[in-house]
Protein backbone atom coordinates (compact mmCIF):
# COMPACT_ATOMS: atom_id res chain seq x y z
CA UNK A 1 0.00 0.00 0.00
CA UNK A 2 1.42 3.41 -0.92
CA UNK A 3 2.38 5.88 1.79
CA UNK A 4 -0.29 8.41 0.78
CA UNK A 5 -3.02 5.73 0.72
CA UNK A 6 -1.87 4.43 4.13
CA UNK A 7 -1.94 7.97 5.53
CA UNK A 8 -5.46 8.55 4.20
CA UNK A 9 -6.66 5.31 5.82
CA UNK A 10 -5.09 6.34 9.13
CA UNK A 11 -6.74 9.76 8.96
CA UNK A 12 -10.11 8.20 8.06
CA UNK A 13 -9.80 5.80 11.02
CA UNK A 14 -8.91 8.68 13.37
CA UNK A 15 -11.88 10.72 12.14
CA UNK A 16 -14.19 7.70 12.47
CA UNK A 17 -13.02 7.13 16.08
CA UNK A 18 -13.48 10.82 16.88
CA UNK A 19 -17.00 10.73 15.40
CA UNK A 20 -17.94 7.69 17.51
CA UNK A 21 -16.50 9.30 20.64
CA UNK A 22 -18.35 12.56 20.02
CA UNK A 23 -21.61 10.69 19.37
CA UNK A 24 -21.16 8.79 22.64
CA UNK A 25 -20.52 12.04 24.52
CA UNK A 26 -23.58 13.68 22.99
CA UNK A 27 -25.74 10.69 23.93
CA UNK A 28 -24.34 10.74 27.47
CA UNK A 29 -24.85 14.50 27.80
CA UNK A 30 -28.36 14.40 26.34
CA UNK A 31 -29.40 11.55 28.61
CA UNK A 32 -28.14 13.46 31.63
CA UNK A 33 -25.14 11.20 32.30
CA UNK A 34 -24.55 9.29 35.51
CA UNK A 35 -25.91 10.95 38.64
CA UNK A 36 -28.31 13.19 36.69
CA UNK A 37 -31.73 14.10 37.99
CA UNK A 38 -33.22 12.98 34.69
CA UNK A 39 -35.53 9.97 34.68
CA UNK A 40 -33.46 8.31 31.94
CA UNK A 41 -30.43 6.57 33.37
CA UNK A 42 -27.18 5.62 31.74
CA UNK A 43 -25.62 2.33 32.70
CA UNK A 44 -22.07 2.51 34.11
CA UNK A 45 -20.77 0.32 31.27
CA UNK A 46 -21.88 2.71 28.51
CA UNK A 47 -20.51 5.75 30.36
CA UNK A 48 -17.15 4.01 30.80
CA UNK A 49 -17.08 3.05 27.09
CA UNK A 50 -17.72 6.62 26.01
CA UNK A 51 -14.96 7.90 28.28
CA UNK A 52 -12.52 5.23 27.03
CA UNK A 53 -13.24 6.16 23.40
CA UNK A 54 -12.50 9.82 24.09
CA UNK A 55 -9.30 8.99 25.94
CA UNK A 56 -8.12 6.68 23.14
CA UNK A 57 -8.85 9.25 20.42
CA UNK A 58 -7.07 12.07 22.23
CA UNK A 59 -4.10 9.91 23.23
CA UNK A 60 -3.30 8.64 19.71
CA UNK A 61 -2.95 11.52 17.22
CA UNK A 62 -1.63 10.61 13.76
CA UNK A 63 2.18 10.45 13.86
CA UNK A 64 2.98 10.09 10.14
CA UNK A 65 3.98 13.08 8.07
CA UNK A 66 1.71 13.89 5.20
CA UNK A 67 2.84 13.91 1.62
CA UNK A 68 2.45 17.01 -0.49
CA UNK A 69 1.18 16.72 -4.03
CA UNK A 70 3.35 18.38 -6.66
CA UNK A 71 3.45 18.41 -10.46
CA UNK A 72 6.30 16.11 -11.45
CA UNK A 73 7.60 18.74 -13.89
CA UNK A 74 8.28 20.97 -10.85
CA UNK A 75 10.41 18.41 -8.98
CA UNK A 76 13.74 19.61 -7.61
CA UNK A 77 16.99 17.81 -6.78
CA UNK A 78 16.84 16.20 -3.33
CA UNK A 79 13.07 15.69 -3.24
CA UNK A 80 11.81 12.20 -2.38
CA UNK A 81 8.76 10.49 -3.88
CA UNK A 82 6.35 8.32 -1.92
CA UNK A 83 5.78 6.11 -4.99
CA UNK A 84 7.87 5.20 -8.04
CA UNK A 85 7.91 7.80 -10.84
CA UNK A 86 4.79 7.63 -13.02
CA UNK A 87 4.96 5.70 -16.29
CA UNK A 88 1.49 6.76 -17.42
CA UNK A 89 1.75 10.01 -19.42
CA UNK A 90 -1.66 11.14 -18.11
CA UNK A 91 -0.33 11.27 -14.53
CA UNK A 92 0.87 14.81 -13.87
CA UNK A 93 1.36 14.82 -10.09
CA UNK A 94 3.44 12.88 -7.57
CA UNK A 95 3.47 12.63 -3.78
CA UNK A 96 6.59 14.26 -2.32
CA UNK A 97 7.63 13.17 1.19
CA UNK A 98 10.43 13.94 3.62
CA UNK A 99 13.45 11.79 2.71
CA UNK A 100 13.73 10.70 6.38
CA UNK A 101 10.62 8.52 6.00
CA UNK A 102 10.46 5.43 3.80
CA UNK A 103 10.07 6.44 0.16
CA UNK A 104 10.30 4.87 -3.30
CA UNK A 105 12.52 7.32 -5.20
CA UNK A 106 14.69 10.44 -5.00
CA UNK A 107 15.31 13.15 -7.59
CA UNK A 108 19.07 13.63 -7.98
CA UNK A 109 19.67 15.55 -11.21
CA UNK A 110 17.96 17.90 -13.70
CA UNK A 111 19.53 18.10 -17.18
CA UNK A 112 18.50 20.50 -19.96
CA UNK A 113 18.32 19.03 -23.48
CA UNK A 114 18.59 20.51 -26.95
CA UNK A 115 15.69 20.26 -29.38
CA UNK A 116 17.27 17.63 -31.62
CA UNK A 117 19.10 15.60 -28.98
CA UNK A 118 18.85 11.84 -28.97
CA UNK A 119 16.87 11.94 -25.73
CA UNK A 120 17.39 8.36 -24.56
CA UNK A 121 21.14 8.45 -25.20
CA UNK A 122 21.62 11.81 -23.48
CA UNK A 123 19.34 10.90 -20.59
CA UNK A 124 21.08 7.57 -19.96
CA UNK A 125 24.55 9.13 -20.16
CA UNK A 126 23.75 12.21 -18.03
CA UNK A 127 21.70 10.33 -15.43
CA UNK A 128 24.40 7.66 -15.06
CA UNK A 129 27.18 10.22 -14.56
CA UNK A 130 24.96 12.31 -12.28
CA UNK A 131 24.22 9.32 -10.04
CA UNK A 132 27.92 8.81 -9.37
CA UNK A 133 28.39 12.52 -8.53
CA UNK A 134 25.31 12.58 -6.26
CA UNK A 135 25.73 9.27 -4.40
CA UNK A 136 29.31 8.12 -5.00
CA UNK A 137 27.82 4.85 -6.33
CA UNK A 138 27.59 3.57 -9.87
CA UNK A 139 24.35 2.52 -11.54
CA UNK A 140 23.18 -0.96 -10.59
CA UNK A 141 23.97 -1.44 -6.93
CA UNK A 142 22.42 -0.23 -4.67
CA UNK A 143 20.53 2.12 -7.05
CA UNK A 144 18.93 1.97 -10.47
CA UNK A 145 18.12 5.01 -12.56
CA UNK A 146 15.00 6.14 -14.32
CA UNK A 147 14.00 9.52 -15.66
CA UNK A 148 11.10 11.72 -16.65
CA UNK A 149 11.22 14.11 -19.62
CA UNK A 150 9.64 17.56 -19.34
CA UNK A 151 9.28 18.77 -22.92
CA UNK A 152 8.25 22.39 -22.78
CA UNK A 153 8.71 22.95 -26.48
CA UNK A 154 7.40 26.22 -27.81
CA UNK A 155 8.16 26.27 -31.52
CA UNK A 156 7.80 30.06 -31.61
CA UNK A 157 10.61 30.72 -29.14
CA UNK A 158 14.34 30.58 -29.67
CA UNK A 159 14.95 28.42 -26.57
CA UNK A 160 17.79 26.01 -27.53
CA UNK A 161 17.16 23.81 -24.43
CA UNK A 162 13.38 23.29 -24.25
CA UNK A 163 13.38 19.89 -22.54
CA UNK A 164 14.50 18.80 -19.09
CA UNK A 165 15.46 15.29 -18.03
CA UNK A 166 14.51 14.65 -14.39
CA UNK A 167 16.80 11.85 -13.17
CA UNK A 168 15.36 9.70 -10.38
CA UNK A 169 17.01 6.91 -8.42
CA UNK A 170 15.29 3.90 -6.86
CA UNK A 171 16.59 0.93 -4.88
CA UNK A 172 17.93 -1.82 -7.16
CA UNK A 173 16.04 -4.42 -5.09
CA UNK A 174 12.75 -2.54 -5.52
CA UNK A 175 12.46 -1.89 -1.79
CA UNK A 176 11.93 1.38 0.02
CA UNK A 177 14.68 3.92 0.65
CA UNK A 178 15.16 5.72 3.96
CA UNK A 179 17.17 8.92 4.16
CA UNK A 180 18.73 10.80 1.27
CA UNK A 181 21.12 9.01 -1.07
CA UNK A 182 23.19 12.19 -1.41
CA UNK A 183 26.74 11.73 -0.17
Amino acid sequence: MGFAKHLMCALEDSCRCLGVALAALVLTACSGGAGSSSTTSTSPASTTSAQAAVTTTVATPPTQQSARIEKWIDLQVGECLADPPPTDPSVVTVSVVDCAVAHAAEVYLLVNLEVNAAIADVADRECGAGLTRYTGQSVGNPFVVTYLIDSNQDRTSANPLPSTVICVLTASNGGPLTGSARR
